[in-house]
């Protein structure tokens, strides 16, 4: 199964780890640092020029996503952290 992370960018479902809200960036000292790290091995990649709304993480990638981290949720039909 896939899913659209927005723009041109979809991903298999089997590779989704985690959708999180982006407010869990500035609300959470472990995730800053998480995606700290991310960024500084070149593991993360913004979607689109809309503002982020969510955070989505797979095996291998960090993705800045402009669709809500709810309607990822739906898209993906599955029980994941928000």
């Amino acid at each position: 199964m896939y899913i659209h992370l927005g723009g041109e960018k979809v991903i298999f479902s089997s590779e989704l780890v985690a959708i999180f809200d982006i407010s869990i960036e500035k609300s959470s000292k472990i995730s800053k640092q998480f995606v700290s790290h991310a960024i500084k091995e070149k593991n993360v990649q913004r979607i689109g020029e809309e503002e982020a709304k969510s955070i989505v993480v797979t095996k291998t990638k960090v993705y800045y996503s402009p669709i809500s981290s709810a309607t990822l949720k739906k898209k993906a039909n599955i029980s994941l952290a928000i």
